[in-house]
Order: C-alpha cells, then sequence, then structure tokens
C-alpha cells in the first residue's frame, strides 16, 4: 500500500496468445475474464487525500508565529514583516509545496496528479481546522470542523480512472512471412 492513492487498473482483455486477440471474448462460454486490480475504495482514498506530512509542517511553523502573535499582539511582526503576512506567505508556500512532494513520492500505479490536486484544495481547509494565524481574523472553529468534515467526505468520491495494462510486444512475423511445415503442401 502507498502513501498516494492507487489507480485501478483495467482487466487485460487480451488473452495475450498470439494470433487470436480480439477473437475470443473472456468471461464468455465458461472462459475466465481477467481481473483489474480495485484500487483503492472509498475510505483509502478519504485518508490518503489528507495532505498529513505537509499539515505537520504547516503546523510546526503555525506555532511558533502563534506564539509570536500571542506576545507581541495583532500587530506583531519578525524582521520587520507583520506575522500574518508570513503566515499567509507560509501557507501559500505549503500549498506550493503539496504536489511537489506527492510527486517526489510517488510509485509505480499511484494516481499522483489526481492526489495533488485533491490534497493541495484539501490543505487551506485543514490549516483553516488547525486554526493557522493566516486565518486569525476569520477563524470559527465550528465552520472549520463543518468544512473539513464536508471535504473529506466529498474527496473519497474521488477516484482516478482505472490505468490500461502493458501489452506485450508481439511478434515481427506476419503470417505471410511464416515458415512452411517440412513436407506441407504448396
Amino acid at each position: 500500500m502507498g502513501r498516494l492513492v492507487r489507480k485501478p487498473t483495467a482487466p487485460d482483455l487480451d488473452l495475450q496468445v498470439d494470433g487470436i486477440e480480439g477473437v475470443l471474448q473472456p468471461g464468455v462460454a465458461g472462459i475466465p475474464g481477467p481481473a483489474g486490480e480495485p484500487g483503492d475504495d472509498f475510505l483509502g482514498r478519504m485518508i490518503k487525500y489528507v495532505p498529513a506530512e505537509i499539515i505537520g509542517f504547516l503546523m510546526i511553523i503555525n506555532a511558533l508565529l502563534d506564539q509570536a502573535l500571542r506576545s507581541g499582539g495583532k500587530a506583531a511582526t519578525m524582521a520587520g514583516v507583520p506575522v500574518t503576512g508570513i503566515a499567509t506567505g507560509a501557507l501559500v508556500f505549503a500549498c506550493i509545496l503539496t504536489p511537489i512532494f506527492c510527486w517526489y513520492i510517488r510509485q509505480e500505479g499511484d494516481a499522483w496528479v489526481v492526489n495533488a490536486i485533491v490534497s493541495t484544495i484539501a490543505l487551506p481547509f485543514w490549516a483553516y481546522l488547525m486554526g493557522a494565524v493566516a486565518f486569525a481574523d476569520r477563524r470559527d472553529g465550528n465552520l472549520a470542523v463543518i468544512l473539513v468534515l464536508t471535504f473529506t467526505v466529498l474527496s473519497g468520491f474521488i477516484a482516478p480512472r482505472a490505468r490500461r495494462r502493458k501489452r506485450r510486444d508481439k511478434r515481427e512475423t506476419s503470417p505471410k512471412e511464416m515458415p512452411r511445415l517440412v513436407g506441407a503442401a504448396s
């Protein structure tokens, strides 16, 4: 199980026998059909779309900024820059970092692009819930819970499309170039 949402794999409809591709229909007349991989289920997608590592990164920065905001009030600054401006910059940086992180940890079969998009959209919701300093003037804990729960449940419905299996290379010989059997009539 990877950290990112896995794409389902479409069943291989070719029986991979040279010369009869497309002739037999798998699953018809007692011929078993090839099975695909289902990918992640609803609950798995809901969990994997949460950008936990980036949220952790943002929580550490937010704790430092929150401490500065509490000790210095709304006019608090760090190196002459308002703390709320630094918090907004940190949130924007985390939103930029999220798809890069998804790309960096991807594995074969991961739907990293879908994961990156959904996780990047989810990050501000989670930042709002955890009380990010960037939202200090507009924070409402009850609204934050409603927004995160709603987004998280809805994100479970976002399923990546199935990936097709790679076909094996076909032989380069055509029927006209097939060698003749010894003793065959011409």
